[in-house]
């Protein structure tokens, strides 16, 4: 099994919509990933998911997602960083967990995180190229 941090983004287009963040979130729910979590990165989903819904008036529910998270997260505290990583400070949240799990993936939309090289050797791929990293027995479980 893969562990990796999970940024905002992936987290409620996966919820919201069909597309490759949804078979990321696929992914954890079959235990093909883990997703770190601290309790910053979860104030931070729950209160996207719902000001998205509300905003969009979708009918999609979160809590289901939020609770498989829950349920399947390797949970950490968050290490602090020295100096911020990301142009968003609100960023660092994500390599602050990732550092906590002592992991080294990050599955990200945002450009904020995409377009840094690597940090503290995180590899930051969208959900399509983590994607991409699957056999092909895992892939073809996503779309079962």
């Amino acid at each position: 099994m893969r562990i990796g941090v999970i940024d905002t983004g992936v987290f409620v287009a996966g919820i919201y919509w069909r597309n490759e963040p949804h078979k990321v979130l696929r992914a954890v729910a079959l235990g093909i990933l883990q997703p770190v979590l601290t309790e910053p990165v979860l104030d931070e989903y729950v209160r996207t998911a719902w000001r998205l819904r509300d905003q969009e008036g979708l009918n999609s529910e979160p809590t289901p997602w939020l609770e498989t998270f829950q349920t399947a997260a390797l949970w950490v505290a968050p290490v602090a960083l020295r100096e911020p990583v990301c142009r968003d400070r609100k960023d660092d949240k994500f390599f602050e967990a990732a550092l906590g799990a002592d992991c080294g993936l990050l599955v990200a939309r945002d450009q904020d995180l995409t377009l840094l090289e690597k940090p503290f050797a995180i590899s930051i791929l969208t959900p399509r190229a983590f994607l991409a990293t699957l056999s092909r027995t895992e892939r073809r479980q996503l779309t079962n």
